[in-house]
């Protein structure tokens, strides 16, 4: 069930497509008002972390308009550069992988929690359920099987020593959810067969996880990462959709992604 805003993107989407025109004949909303938000860095070597133990990103120029006639890059990176999304294959044995998954599983509601003054005090923080509870008791129920996003502030120091930070010992401090937080989330369906969750940071764990409790629960059935996110403050905390872009690799573990958020 989808309703408010919600409700509204939704009608606006089937209404405009229905027509055939940007609006429906009805005066229902155009599909124009929709407030498009890119939710991704640019993948630049310069500037985009690399996850501890990654390949790395090369980006080369590969002909030239005065040598070739025309002018290309070639790109290599592993499935994880930057922002992108994973599939439950990337850690579950027999997950279902990027072109096993459907294209429903790349659009759902979302929600953003801001747990921003959290992770500045703390840059080990765990997103709790009393951080869950807090936000439904201000904004409404989380939707099912929505993306539950976590803005932790992190997309501030990308391209900088400050986004992986790490300790003299090499690990990785950046905040996360808390395990029983993602159980929570499963029982009340707000992850259910399908649904994400996301961030401004490396992924769902907190770094200092080297268990990656949270992604192995978040990775059963259709549901899926959203990772390295950028501009989330130009997202709303309720009523907007996540759109998730990408090649869609064989046998993919998730892909490199423009991931768009949709809004009225």
């Amino acid at each position: 069930m989808v309703t408010g805003a919600a409700a509204g993107l939704v009608g606006a989407l089937t209404a405009g497509l229905a027509a055939g025109t940007p609006a429906a004949a009805s005066g229902g909303p155009a599909l124009g008002r929709l407030r498009l938000v890119n939710l991704s860095h640019v993948n630049d070597p310069a500037t985009t972390p690399i996850f501890p133990g990654d390949p790395p990103f090369l980006l080369e120029t590969a002909a030239t308009i005065p040598v070739d006639g025309f002018y290309m890059q070639y790109v290599k990176e592993n499935e994880h550069t930057g922002t992108h999304w994973g599939a439950p294959g990337h850690f579950q044995e027999g997950g279902l992988l990027a072109d096993q998954l459907d294209p429903e599983d790349l659009l759902l509601p979302a929600v953003r929690i801001d747990v921003r003054a959290q992770a500045a005090r703390d840059p080990d923080y765990a997103i709790s359920v009393d951080d869950l509870c807090a936000f439904e008791r201000r904004y409404g129920p989380i939707p099912q099987e929505s993306a539950v996003i976590a803005w932790t502030g992190w997309d501030r120091k990308w391209g900088t020593p400050g986004y992986p930070n790490f300790d003299a010992d090499g690990v990785i401090h950046q905040p996360g959810f808390d395990p029983a937080a993602v159980r929570w989330l499963i029982r009340g369906g707000k992850l259910g067969r399908r649904g994400s969750l996301g961030t401004d940071t490396f992924g769902a764990d907190r770094g200092v996880d080297e268990s990656f409790e949270a992604s192995v629960l978040l990775f059963e059935r259709h549901r899926i990462s959203l990772e390295n996110l950028a501009n989330l403050a130009a997202l709303p905390p309720t009523g907007a959709y996540i759109l998730v872009g990408g090649p869609i690799n064989k046998n993919g573990s998730g892909s490199t992604a423009t991931i768009w958020g949709l809004s009225l």
